[in-house]
């Protein structure tokens, strides 16, 4: 059953968890570090600074390339065909980047950038590479930044949206806690800016959420994904055995501090 109101004791409980992860992933959609919130890029910083420095390990899932490079082709909205889509991922990724290692520079820290597509992660061989070289990269307290390589991926190759990039990035470093970030603060029972919306504290391993009325979550023309496709990667991660925190990205400093901020789904027992 979906718990409305937890108690305060359980939810402190499983958000001690948090502070005890040491690999920790994160993702940040389009939205919230692009266009008019690129300053937001400092702040999320800070709170993933502040975890790499109590020796938490760091993967950063950071969308944006695409919405990053459109002013930079002079577009004034996203582009729909695919090799302008590349393109601007291209240029995007670059100055994605070095925004995030200019506000990491302030505590020291290097940014490792890993690029994936759908298909490194369903083939043997790329899918073991790519752990290898990000469990060396943690390994030497790099904070690792991934993105869908947009620039070669196409309509048939893709993850879909970062959403679920991050829960199967999150299973492949065999990570202790995804915090999934949107511009909006947990999942409610309907879309929270409808009459009698709730926010939901806590979901179950085994709630199948069917009494939620799916909104959105994000904003519109910028980003791909929505709340239907952060709770389908919050299940897939917590069918893992990972917990995983829904807030928004404004609240990630308390989040990761353990504080009692957005939707903590559950994780589903394992072995």
């Amino acid at each position: 059953m979906t718990e409305v109101e937890a108690t305060t004791g359980h939810e402190s409980e499983l958000r001690e968890a948090v502070v005890a992860a040491r690999r920790i992933v994160v993702k940040v959609g389009s939205s919230s570090i692009s266009g008019a919130n690129a300053g937001q890029i400092g702040p999320l910083v800070d709170a993933l600074a502040e975890a790499h420095a109590r020796g938490t390990q760091v993967v950063l899932v950071s969308s944006g390339a695409i919405a990053t490079g459109i002013p930079y082709l002079k577009l004034d909205e996203r582009p729909t065909d695919l090799a302008t889509q590349q393109a601007a991922a291209a240029v995007g990724q670059n100055v994605l980047i070095h925004r995030y290692q200019e506000s990491l520079d302030r505590y020291g820290i290097v940014a490792g950038q890993v690029l994936l597509t759908a298909g490194d992660l369903e083939n043997a061989t790329p899918r073991s590479n790519a752990q290898r070289a990000m469990e060396r990269l943690l390994g030497l307290r790099i904070l690792i930044i991934v993105n869908e390589n947009d620039t070669v991926a196409t309509q048939e190759i893709r993850f879909g949206d970062n959403d679920r990039l991050a829960a199967l990035v999150s299973e492949l470093v065999h990570a202790d806690l995804l915090v999934l970030l949107s511009d909006v603060d947990a999942l409610y029972t309907r879309p929270p800016h409808e009459p009698g919306a709730e926010r939901i504290t806590v979901v179950a391993h085994d709630d199948d959420l069917e009494s939620v009325e799916i909104g959105s979550i994000g904003a519109a023309g910028v980003g791909t994904g929505g709340a239907s496709t952060k709770i389908a990667a919050a299940k897939l991660a917590s069918s893992q055995g990972i917990p995983v925190v829904l807030t928004s990205t404004d609240q990630v400093a308390q989040a990761l501090s353990g504080d009692v901020v957005g939707t903590w789904f559950e994780a589903s027992p394992v072995g």
